[in-house]
């Protein structure tokens, strides 16, 4: 009987410390800048772009040009810098099933090369990383030009 008991306050305190954690994490870091120029950005009045279902904002339309010939560099900025874009998803890369109200629960985020990522569910995020790419050409927004 004492050994259960010591088990379930052992139980409860690991599952408290994991709430604590938790509740400790740190919100996203929106975007505020412009990701070339380094200039504010208003998310109500800056020139945005639309890139595989990310929506980066730009100080000005010529910044949105420099982005869009090299995206990659932009993103891998952005992932440097610890900043999370707004998504515009409203399905799913993998399945096509809504992101909103579905039967699977919540939406799951992943980040990948400075984009978040939605899903429907758990199973979907392990047959994107097999094939990044194909996924990628699936969101909404512009894509690159095909060579």
């Amino acid at each position: 009987m004492q050994r259960n008991l010591v088990v379930f306050v052992v139980g409860a305190l690991l599952a408290g410390a994991v709430a604590v954690r938790a509740a400790e994490k740190p919100a996203p870091k929106l975007q505020t800048t412009c990701p070339v120029s380094g200039t504010a950005i208003d998310s109500k009045t800056s020139p945005h772009v639309d890139w595989q279902g990310q929506r980066i904002y730009f100080a000005d339309t010529a910044a949105a040009d420099v982005f869009r010939k090299d995206p990659e560099k932009i993103f891998a900025k952005i992932a440097q810098e610890g900043v999370t874009l707004e998504n515009i998803q409203t399905t799913c890369p993998v399945s096509d099933e809504s992101l909103e109200g579905g039967d699977m629960g919540p939406p799951v985020a992943v980040s990948y090369k400075g984009r978040t990522i939605m899903f429907c569910c758990n199973m979907c995020p392990p047959k994107f990383e097999k094939e990044p790419a194909k996924y990628l050409a699936k969101l909404p927004g512009e894509q690159p030009k095909a060579n």
